[in-house]
């Protein structure tokens, strides 16, 4: 149950993340323009933001991130903070979600994890924009079951998700993760846990579920 098919062929991963980044692309733009001034899970950052972020890395190529890196001091997160909010000035709604769709099949990953950790940054900044909308917006069982196998205690201590004493418990499909008390909810809603954020009042249930909601 713990880490879901580690075996997933590459083409096949590749072909999810296509899909995923096509169809947040049609998401956004059908997106009214007020809604892209309204907050997601990722503190400070609008749609807008997190939009501008999720292209970042087609768009700027290893030596443009490496100058950023060093303006911001090697700290990963003003850096990524500080281009998100200039780009997501600088490009119009229908560029950014263009960005997506253009570059459905660019190779870019993360320095860790591989073609499937690119699909989790995709599918969790996703979820970071359809979850505090109220977007009913259901990923794909195969997608999930791919970024849900990524899970490890490396990765949540990277996003900040302190799972300690609780086992996390997909009630729509065979998934689990870690030891203690069980918090359960939607597989989806598990990933953005997964990835540090909390999700709004009422998605998890358990003894320790409040501990993951927003009030």
């Amino acid at each position: 149950m713990g880490n879901t098919k580690q075996g997933t062929a590459v083409g096949e991963i590749r072909k999810a993340i296509a899909a995923e980044r096509r169809e947040l692309a049609d998401l956004l733009d059908g997106l009214p323009a007020e809604r892209w001034e309204e907050p997601t899970l990722c503190a400070g950052w609008r749609v807008r933001e997190v939009a501008a972020h999720m292209s970042s890395g087609f768009r700027h190529p290893l030596p443009k991130v490496l100058a950023e890196l060093v303006r911001a001091r090697g700290s990963m997160d003003r850096m990524t903070d500080r281009v998100a909010h200039r780009d997501a000035a600088r490009m119009s709604e229908r560029e950014m979600a263009a960005a997506l769709r253009e570059n459905a099949h660019h190779p870019w990953k993360p320095p860790v994890g591989g073609f499937a950790s690119a699909l989790g940054h995709d599918l969790v900044h996703g979820l970071d924009i359809t979850i505090p909308l109220g977007l009913d917006r259901r990923v794909p069982e195969d997608r999930l079951r791919i970024v849900l196998g990524t899970a490890s205690p490396m990765g949540t201590r990277f996003f900040g998700a302190k799972l300690d004493g609780v086992r996390l418990r997909a009630d729509d499909l065979d998934w689990s993760y870690g030891s203690g008390s069980v918090v359960t909810g939607a597989a989806q809603d598990l990933v953005v846990v997964l990835f540090g954020r909390k999700v709004p009042a009422g998605r998890l249930s358990g003894e320790e579920s409040g501990r993951f909601t927003t009030v």
